[in-house]
């Protein structure tokens, strides 16, 4: 299975949790990572699985590197049908009432486009001892097993 993971970032989190993902998962599968800047809608493929990672900022809004691919979706309504992703949003709980919701914008966006999320938005709190990767490495491979369960039973 082919999988692109494409991060929006601010100071760089977003693109060393897909660095680890890339790590942990490329003697199983075939990963491209890209940053959201270097993509446009229009090279989304159904032949790969999306994993998107986005950290939020400001008011809850996505990082400015994703403004370019976000405002190629709306002004081209974009038809992302084809299109399977997860997501991993990077968020603080100190700031409980944007908590993630960058990747919540992602993802809704996204699925306004007619593309089809898999498995449950996975969530870091930047406010906890934890590392953003020892969260995003099993939530993924969750991920990956229950689709390849389905597509056994399918």
């Amino acid at each position: 299975m082919k999988i692109n993971i494409v991060y929006a970032t601010i100071l760089g989190t977003s693109q060393m949790v897909a660095e680890e993902l890339d790590d942990a998962l490329s003697d199983k599968y075939e990963i491209d990572v890209q940053d959201i800047l270097q993509i446009s809608p229009a090279e989304l493929s159904g032949d790969a699985f999306y994993v998107f990672i986005s950290s939020t900022t400001g008011h809850g809004d996505m990082p400015d590197s994703a403004y370019d691919f976000v405002a190629a979706i709306n002004e081209t309504k974009a038809n992302l049908s084809k299109i399977n992703f997860a997501i991993f949003g990077l968020g603080d709980q100190g700031y409980a009432d944007t908590f993630n919701m960058g990747s919540e914008k992602l993802a809704d966006l996204l699925k306004g486009a007619g593309a089809k999320q898999i498995g449950e938005r996975g969530l870091f709190d930047a406010s906890t001892l934890d590392m953003p990767e020892d969260i995003a490495i099993p939530w993924l491979k969750d991920i990956l097993a229950e689709m390849s369960e389905l597509a056994e039973v399918g």
